[in-house]
């Protein structure tokens, strides 16, 4: 996914510090590659306590244009309060899907796919599913790994 003759970076966005470690990474490196960035956030089933069951299940357009601009308002506080000053452009998406289809499928023709690492742990991860391990395994493109900050 090149827009003319730019490099894309992709990157997961969901809203934790992982993820947003990644966003910073991101723009940095688009930047340094003189590209831009796709924030990507993956709308999957729905967190009841967040979303109208009954709306996601008969209009899940409304949904993904909900997480859509969750995530575009998100992104944008990450960068406001970023170091230095970056002039990359940054898209913002949401895509219905899981999050591993969703960014693999984001990742095509891309330079770069960038996602954050929560470090839940081996076990976790192999009994709930590491995203940035699928990403790892599945992504048409390179893939980074960006861990969570130490607080």
């Amino acid at each position: 996914m090149a827009d003319g003759g730019r490099p894309v970076v992709v990157v997961g966005v969901d809203g934790s510090a992982g993820a947003d470690a990644a966003l910073r990474y991101a723009v940095a490196e688009a930047h340094r590659r003189g590209g831009h960035v796709l924030a990507v956030t993956a709308c999957d089933s729905p967190d009841l306590a967040l979303v109208d069951f009954e709306a996601y299940r008969t209009d899940p357009e409304k949904v993904r244009a909900s997480a859509e601009e969750r995530a575009r308002q998100h992104v944008d506080e990450v960068l406001a309060a970023a170091d230095g000053d970056r002039d990359v452009d940054v898209e913002v998406r949401a895509r219905l899907g899981g999050a591993v289809g969703v960014l693999t499928g984001a990742g095509e023709g891309a330079a770069l796919l960038v996602v954050g690492h929560r470090g839940r742990g081996a076990f976790r991860s192999t009994a709930f599913g590491s995203v940035g391990t699928g990403c790892v395994l599945h992504a048409p493109c390179a893939v980074t790994v960006v861990p969570a900050p130490t607080p």
